[in-house]
C-alpha cells in the first residue's frame, strides 16, 4: 500500500516544524547577556536611522539611554525633536557637532568639537544607570583623525560597564573598531534619490 502524498499545506507544516525544532535547539544554547559594541557603517543609507531605532526601543522598555551627535548637531532633525520634546526624562540628547567638515571649513574647531563630544560620551558610558549610548557619526570623526582611535578602542574595552550597549555610526568605520565590536552591519547603497537630483527630505533623511 503506497503512502498518500502530502498536500502542499501538510508539507509546509512539516517543514516549518523541523525548522522550529532546529531553532529551539539553537536558542537553548543562547543564555548569555552582555552590553554590546555595535557598529553601523557603509555607504548606504540607514546607519543613524538604525541607531535611533534602537534608542526608541530602549525608551519603550524604559531603559535610560543617551545620544551624542558628532556631526549633525547643527541640524534640526525629527529624532532630536521627538526625544527632547517627549522623552528627555529617559534619553539625554547632546548635539555636539556643527555640520560636516566641508560645511564648517575649520579643522581646529571640528577637532575641538569632536573632543568635546567624546568627553561627554565617556561620561555617559561610564554611568551604570544608562543602558545604551548612541555615538552618531563618530566614525566620521575617527576617519579624519579628529579623535584618537586607540583611545576610543581602549576606553570601550576597559571602561565600558559590562551591561552597557554602545552604538557607533558613520561611514568608513576603522578596522580597529570593527575588531572589538560584537555586531557590525555594513549598509550597502544600491540606489539613492540624491543621485537623481532629489534633495534630502523630512521624515526620510532628517
Amino acid at each position: 500500500m503506497t503512502d498518500t502524498p502530502l498536500s502542499d499545506e501538510a508539507r509546509h507544516a512539516v517543514k516549518m516544524a523541523k525548522k522550529k525544532a532546529a531553532r529551539d535547539r539553537m536558542m537553548e544554547k543562547k543564555e548569555g547577556e552582555k552590553g554590546l559594541i555595535i557598529v553601523h557603517t557603509g555607504a548606504g543609507k540607514g546607519k543613524s536611522s538604525s541607531g535611533f531605532g534602537m534608542i526608541l526601543r530602549c525608551i519603550a522598555h524604559e531603559m535610560p539611554c543617551a545620544v551624542v551627535q558628532f556631526i549633525k548637531g547643527a541640524w534640526d532633525t525629527g529624532e532630536r525633536r521627538l526625544i527632547e520634546g517627549r522623552f528627555s526624562g529617559l534619553c539625554q540628547f547632546h548635539a555636539m557637532g556643527e555640520g560636516f567638515t566641508w560645511e564648517t571649513q575649520d579643522k581646529a574647531r571640528d577637532i575641538a568639537m569632536a573632543r568635546k563630544g567624546w568627553e561627554k560620551a565617556m561620561d555617559l558610558i561610564r554611568d551604570p544607570e544608562i543602558r545604551m549610548v548612541l555615538l552618531d557619526e563618530i566614525n566620521i570623526a575617527l576617519r579624519y583623525d579628529y579623535l584618537d582611535i586607540a583611545e576610543v578602542v581602549a576606553f570601550l574595552e576597559t571602561e565600558k560597564p559590562p551591561m552597557t550597549h554602545v552604538v557607533l555610526t558613520g561611514r568608513n568605520a576603522r578596522e580597529e573598531l570593527i575588531g572589538i565590536a560584537d555586531l557590525v552591519t555594513e549598509m550597502t547603497m544600491v540606489k539613492h534619490p540624491f543621485r537623481s537630483g532629489i534633495k534630502g527630505q523630512p521624515g526620510v533623511e532628517f
